[in-house]
């Protein structure tokens, strides 16, 4: 149902809009494209903690310091979504990792 309401929704375009000084959350385009994502930040090695959990199996990991251009910090900002749709994604990364490895097995036959 989400995506077809965000297919559905029409915004109005932005008539102030300018190519020389482009603000890339609106267009003259009556469309929006909105970030879907997990807006809480996640810890990287939780992260692969949940992946290991759902595989099976333990990560060879080379743990090296923060490399150039490495981000710190990374989450998505659903504001527009949740502002616009009503939205707000709430699967737990257990939840939405344990869905992919299973649909990565079952797609890929592995």
């Amino acid at each position: 149902m989400l995506a077809g309401e965000l297919n559905r929704r029409r915004l109005n375009p932005n008539s102030k809009w300018s190519g020389d000084v482009p603000d890339p959350a609106t267009s003259r385009a009556p469309w929006r494209v909105y970030n879907i994502g997990n807006n809480q930040p996640v810890e990287l090695m939780r992260y692969i903690e949940v992946i290991e959990d759902c595989l099976g199996k333990k990560a060879e990991k080379n743990l090296l310091p923060l490399q150039p251009g490495d981000a710190p910090d990374t989450y998505a900002d659903v504001a527009a979504l949740t502002d616009d749709v009503g939205y707000k994604p709430n699967t737990p990364i257990e939840e939405g990792i344990g869905k992919f490895v299973d649909w990565y097995r079952n797609y890929y036959q592995v």
